[in-house]
């Protein structure tokens, strides 16, 4: 009988999935058979008779499930990156399955007598500072999951839980259904007047392969913008865009997601309750650096006058334009894109399809994203092609340390497909660990059009910041030096995990290494200097816009998270309307970044109650950049210290004290406002001494 491949770590290269041997069959039986092992070993560490000890233990725990953790993390790849109908039924049956397994480890009242008498002798005891912290997330993850609840709560909670693992589900998979469904086909290449050649190219071939010979289809991406809005000149076709993309989920038929929507928010404010918590925000929060939802919303209100200021004046600039062509209407949000485009012609004398040409996706990742890496930290890279992949469009990489060293593998997935989720993202599919003797194999997703055949593939600088981010992500998993699984690479909260990604992206605009990649596809040649001026100059352009979109975004997962429990079903299409109102960010042309029915980050993908969090990481990243600015900039110097004291410490100490001790102070708000225009730049960049961000750890 054929073994499955899944059942023993992988002999490839730092054990890298074995995709070659791999069949779509094969990942049930392993995620089933991973959750048998568990239990039988997390049985074995419950009932051990000898008092229980750091060793017998947490170690023990952390040593548990290996099958599981290596078939979940292959397979939840996939369901995301590149699924299908078996993939999406397996999801089904088992996700429910799994939150029934975890909350049976941590509900075990005899398994957390034990981790409890570790903890309560944490302080007297031999353990060091990196296994203290273990046993406290321990500790607290425990009691976050009900371990101290009377028995009925705590098959209250499983209940709520295995809900709540059925509908993030269903909602994803709606979701991924729905923007696929809300693809626009055009019959008539006329009415694609001011798509790039490559553009119309990339749309043709989508037809194709929808067999649709001789038409066009337009995709949607995850967002309520998309990217041809603003190049298509054709008014009516951009509404029916714009239309397709906002309806998502919200429009009736088998993949509406507002039922979902309404029961999710009701259900996690019964989960916070139980817990005992006045909201789930309290409760999300509450191992958070925010701690508390006054604090993340302290931050995001208080941006709110400046940003959304900022986007009325945008939108004057763009309805003068309007009427002096004579339009004949008002500005809405289908237009937005397209007319900002015009301003930034008009104040910046630049054009996106101007600066497309010199960034090959794949000179921004070798000269570009790589050569950052080596200028900071000494990596090299080297493509490995005997390493297999998931699709053929996946790319590997051995990557190697200053000293020659082998240190990891990175995969690079980056061309949208029907079969891909939106978005942008990294996880890994071996964490480091020095307890279980792993090294990190990581990997980034992106959605970047792919090109049609022959055709080069062309960024924005858009999709180059998305690029530089994403591999942020990718080096805090890369340089991960801790011991302890739990506490490996981006295990760290939420409104941390982002600041080594945002910090990232500031060296895509630094003179030596963006010199280094923007080079014209088809003669070499540098970007002309007056070209990358207007790239510089326009950096703040329409920042009012993308600021509001995004605060409108996160106060409305606030605003669901912040629900008492026992409230009533709330209609998604009264309740978000009223949220945008209660905090002033409600623009007619400013819609959110995401409307509720297809906000996958905070209803499928864990972010819920937490999407402030890249707004509270990017204080953390310009303070951080400026600090580097302060010191000597990109450095071999700097990049160790960074390296040192943030990316390779994963999640073994306290996020705040850890900013501290690499920054010599708390984060400071003022850099945010600079970097996003919003405020006057002082004469030196470490004179941001009197604004502050609130208090990210609480009074002693």
């Amino acid at each position: 009988m054929r073994q499955n491949p899944l059942f023993t770590a992988s002999t490839l290269l730092y054990q890298a999935p074995p995709f070659n041997e791999i069949r779509d069959t094969d990942y049930q039986p392993a995620i089933e058979e991973g959750m048998k092992q568990q239990r039988a070993e997390i049985d074995a560490i419950a009932s051990n008779t000898a008092p229980p000890t750091f060793d017998n233990t947490i170690v023990a725990m952390e040593k548990s499930g290996q099958l599981l953790t290596r078939a979940a993390k292959i397979f939840f790849n996939l369901t995301q990156s590149n699924t299908n109908d078996l993939f999406q039924k397996v999801e089904a049956e088992e996700a429910p399955k799994l939150a029934a397994h975890q909350d049976a480890i941590y509900m075990d009242p005899k398994l957390f007598a034990r981790v409890k008498t570790i903890y309560d002798a944490r302080s007297s005891s031999n353990l060091d500072p990196e296994q203290k912290f273990l046993v406290e997330r321990y500790y607290r993850n425990f009691v976050r999951a009900g371990a101290q609840l009377n028995d009925a709560d705590k098959a209250k909670l499983a209940a709520l839980n295995q809900e709540e693992s059925k509908l993030t589900t269903d909602y994803r998979a709606h979701v991924l259904a729905e923007t696929n469904a809300g693809a626009v086909v055009v019959d008539d290449k006329a009415e694609l007047a001011g798509l790039s050649e490559s553009d119309l190219a990339a749309a043709a071939q989508k037809a194709k392969d929808r067999n649709l010979p001789g038409k066009y289809v337009i995709t949607l991406q995850n967002t309520t913008q998309q990217p041809a809005l603003s190049t298509l000149q054709n008014r009516a076709l951009r509404t029916k865009i714009f239309t397709n993309s906002v309806e998502r989920g919200n429009h009736g038929g088998p993949n509406d997601n507002k039922a979902l929507v309404e029961r999710l928010a009701q259900l996690r404010a019964e989960k916070a309750k139980l817990l005992g918590f006045p909201t789930y925000a309290a409760y999300s929060l509450d191992d958070q650096m925010a701690k508390t939802p006054a604090n993340a919303i302290k931050l995001m209100t208080g941006i709110v006058p400046a940003s959304t200021r900022r986007a009325r004046e945008e939108a004057a600039k763009m309805q003068r334009i309007i009427n002096k062509e004579k339009g004949g209407f008002k500005l809405g949000p289908q237009d937005w894109e397209f007319y900002a485009e015009k301003v930034r012609k008009a104040e910046y004398a630049m054009d996106e399809s101007q600066v497309k040409p010199y960034f090959l996706l794949d000179n921004v990742l070798q000269n570009g994203v790589f050569y950052a890496a080596n200028k900071l930290y000494g990596l090299t890279f080297k493509e490995r092609h005997d390493i297999p992949v998931y699709n053929p469009d996946v790319r590997v990489f051995e990557v190697f340390d200053a000293d020659g060293k082998s240190l990891a593998l990175y995969y690079g997935d980056y061309f949208s497909r029907s079969n891909k989720s939106g978005g942008a993202w990294m996880d890994s599919f071996v964490d480091q660990s020095g307890l279980m003797g792993t090294k990190p194999v990581v990997f980034n997703v992106e959605n970047f059009t792919k090109p049609a055949p022959g055709q080069p593939a062309l960024l924005s600088f858009d999709d180059v910041t998305t690029m530089f981010h994403e591999f942020g992500h990718a080096l805090h998993g890369m340089f991960s030096n801790v011991r302890y699984p739990t506490l490996a690479g981006t295990n760290v909260p939420r409104d941390f995990v982002e600041f080594p990604s945002q910090f990232n992206e500031h060296w895509a605009l630094d003179p030596v290494v963006f010199a280094n990649y923007a080079k014209h596809y088809q003669t070499g040649a540098p970007m002309p200097k007056e070209l990358v001026a207007k790239i510089k100059k326009a950096r703040t352009f329409n920042q009012g816009y993308a600021l509001t979109e995004y605060l409108a975004a996160a106060l409305l997962d606030m605003s669901w998270h912040t629900l008492a429990p026992g409230s009533p079903l709330q209609p998604v299409n009264t309740f978000e309307p009223a949220a945008l109102k209660k905090y002033h960010v409600a623009m007619t042309e400013v819609p959110p970044r995401y409307h509720t029915t297809y906000f996958s980050h905070i209803w499928g993908g864990g972010y819920a109650a937490g999407y402030y969090a890249y707004l509270w990481a990017e204080v953390l990243d310009h303070d951080a950049y400026y600090w580097f600015r302060a010191h000597g900039g990109m450095t071999r110097a700097n990049g160790q210290r960074f390296r040192d004291m943030v990316l390779s410490r994963g999640g073994t100490e306290d996020a705040a004290a850890m900013y501290r001790a690499f920054s010599g102070h708390d984060p400071r708000v003022e850099p945010l406002l600079i970097e996003r225009g919003l405020k006057q730049a002082p004469t030196q960049p470490t004179a941001a001494k009197d604004s502050k961000a609130p208090s990210t750890t609480p009074k002693k």
